[in-house]
């Protein structure tokens, strides 16, 4: 699909429609994502939960509570980033995306990567790790590490509902969290808040 000059909310429409896989037959609405479309900084989870799927926004639940909170440590929040899944329907019970349901997504996701043009993508977690870093990816040794990704600067932290199961892992988010914010302040993404 070339979606060079499709609009985020045209893309929406059209996944709207979308039938590649099973996910969509179940779906209660499209999840597609939220967040400023000029947005240079964008975060990528693996799929919808069940609150997501009632309201058809993303991270609305318990883990989008303390990803709100996360963004607040470093000063942003959800009007500065775009935030999407790896795929828009929600898998049964909440499980894994498998690999086809994400292959069967993808063109949603590389379009709204392509509309939005970041410089900043954060993984949230394994799953959007494998899709966009690397197929390898080891979240417990990876994350906070920085990788090229198109030109774009690509990082993993634990995704929120991991951080909610084992709180052991939060100091370590938080080192993630600061390096985030370094390297927004070194890509001068907010040029108005100064180096």
């Amino acid at each position: 699909m070339n979606t060079e000059s499709f609009t985020l909310e045209d893309l929406q429409r059209r996944a709207e429609q979308c039938r590649n896989c099973d996910l969509a037959a179940a779906r209660t609405h499209l999840v597609f994502g939220t967040g400023s479309p000029t947005a240079k900084i964008v975060l990528v989870g693996e799929g919808p939960g069940e609150q997501e799927d009632r309201q058809g926004l993303p991270f609305v639940g318990p883990a989008g509570k303390l990803l709100d909170i996360m963004l607040e440590i470093i000063h942003l929040d959800r009007s500065r980033v775009y935030i999407c899944n790896i795929v828009k329907c929600r898998p049964p019970h909440s499980r894994d995306p498998l690999p086809e349901e994400c292959q069967a997504c993808s063109p949603w996701l590389e379009g709204q990567l392509q509309c939005l043009q970041p410089k900043i993508i954060v993984c949230l977690g394994r799953i959007a790790a494998t899709r966009l870093i690397s197929q390898d990816f080891r979240i417990t040794r990876q994350h906070g590490q920085w990788f090229d990704r198109n030109g774009c600067r690509c990082m993993a932290i634990y995704h929120p509902s991991a951080l909610l199961r084992d709180v052991s892992k939060r100091p370590e988010t938080f080192v993630d969290l600061k390096e985030l914010a370094a390297e927004i302040r070194r890509q001068r993404i907010f040029p108005e808040e100064g180096a």
